[in-house]
């Protein structure tokens, strides 16, 4: 019981300690009076078995085994007012020499469970815990509502100098349609459905692909991966009347796939001469009517996107911040536009709004 007692005023030392006063733990006058009391008891117990016989120590030996009962019943009390990440009457039993090949043997088996079961499964992953997202945007710092103060719609332009896209848009969170930027590209006549499919069946047909440490949005549907995609229904991949629509995206984490790509699209002629185009592209596709919900992405940098195939509503509107100082607004991104958008910074949705497919493609910038 003396170890007991000691844990105890331990763990109220402690509380006090960290500024929590007795006044508002209810019920710790009563533990620490119990506390003092069963270690009187203990004293007096201990003194009437030396003097006076086996008869007194067995009255104290029986009170002192009465005593642990209470005393864990107020330990689950003071546990509870202090959230303590190990409740208190555990603390004062589960110390027992007797319980700790136990609780080793549990912790071995935890290891030894997520090692053959959970890790093959995951460990492809580029997040071993996925952050939601009501956590993100409470650690997302405040935005300069400059970004949108004025900007009442989404500027079109053509043959725009680097020098001008610098000082206008590049890093002034000011949205811009780029309307000649596609010029000697062939990704719009070569992207399909069929043609994506084909250059990644090499890269999906292995258990151990890259792609599967990539990233994948399957936003409405209940597609799983790219692998689902791909084998998805004919009918349904080329949307014939009555099939499901669909809206997917994701990034390429292959390095041949990437180089197929790159070479029917280039480096957009409008970005600053010193800054680096990144090495991973994004890629959305799908059918009429769907899209991404109202987000805001956690990305680096800011990125363009380059309208393909068929024809995009983008819905933009400023950070919450801003409401009261800036606008929403939208814009539909035709086939051979570019968008430039801070999607760190812009809240933004997207509807697929053309009969065709739509194949979009970007990549972040500095």
């Amino acid at each position: 019981m003396d170890a007991a007692s000691q844990r105890l005023r331990h763990i109220l030392g402690r509380a006090e300690g960290g500024g929590v006063a007795a006044r508002d733990l209810p019920g710790l006058q009563s533990v620490v009076r119990l506390v003092q009391s069963t270690g009187a008891g203990a004293g007096a117990g201990a003194g009437a078995g030396a003097g006076a016989g086996a008869g007194a120590g067995a009255g104290a030996g029986a009170g002192a085994g009465q005593a642990p009962l209470p005393l864990a019943r107020k330990a689950r009390d003071l546990s509870a007012h202090l959230h303590l990440p190990l409740p208190l009457h555990l603390h004062l039993h589960l110390s027992a020499p007797r319980l700790r090949p136990l609780l080793l043997l549990a912790v071995l088996g935890g290891a030894l469970y997520a090692w053959l079961f959970w890790w093959p499964q995951h460990r492809h992953r580029q997040c071993l815990m996925e952050v939601p997202d009501s956590l993100t945007l409470l650690a997302r710092p405040p935005v300069d509502c400059a970004i949108c103060r004025g900007v009442a719609q989404v500027d079109h332009v053509k043959a725009i100098t680097p020098q001008e896209f610098e000082e206008r848009y590049a890093y002034t969170g000011r949205p811009v349609v780029i309307q000649d930027a596609m010029q000697n590209w062939t990704a719009p006549a070569t992207f399909t459905f069929d043609y994506l499919k084909s250059i990644y069946a090499d890269s999906l047909s292995t258990a151990d692909s890259p792609q599967d440490r990539c990233q994948f949005f399957p936003y409405s549907t209940s597609f799983r991966g790219l692998r689902e995609v791909f084998d998805m229904e004919p009918e349904r991949a080329a949307m014939l009347p009555g099939s499901l629509p669909w809206y997917v995206g994701w990034s390429n984490c292959d390095e041949r796939v990437a180089r197929e790509l790159r070479a029917h699209y280039g480096r957009p002629y409008f970005l600053p001469n010193l800054s680096e185009n990144k090495n991973t592209d994004w890629i959305f596709m799908g059918s009429r009517g769907y899209g991404a919900q109202m987000h805001v992405d956690n990305v680096r940098h800011p990125s363009w996107q380059a309208q393909l195939r068929g024809a995009k509503l983008w819905s933009l509107q400023p950070p919450p911040e801003c409401l009261y100082e800036c606008e929403s607004f939208s814009v539909v991104v035709e086939p051979g536009e570019i968008i430039v958008l801070d999607t760190n910074q812009w809240y933004h949705s997207t509807k697929i709004v053309s009969e065709d497919i739509s194949i979009t493609i970007g990549a972040e910038y500095d």
